[in-house]
């Protein structure tokens, strides 16, 4: 039993690694989001608005720990 409590701690413990990549044709919201990659230091935030945002398109900022966040405001395409 306690073998198993221990290794069930160390996998909680250690964080998950993860990386997305968008392939071909990929849309969020009818934009298109081919070719993209994001991981832990390169973010993307994408809000998704019915009617067109006082400030609309994507820019890169910087995220206050060593990364960069693609934050996207975007109309939906129907």
């Amino acid at each position: 039993m306690l073998p198993l409590a221990v290794q069930l701690a160390a996998s909680v413990s250690t964080p998950a690694m993860a990386e997305v990549r968008f392939g071909r044709n990929v849309r969020v919201g009818g934009h298109d989001f081919s070719n993209q990659s994001f991981n832990r230091h390169r973010r993307a935030v994408i809000h998704i608005y019915d009617r067109t945002p006082s400030r609309p398109g994507c820019v890169w900022r910087s995220d206050g720990r060593g990364g960069k966040v693609k934050i996207c405001h975007l109309r939906r395409i129907r």
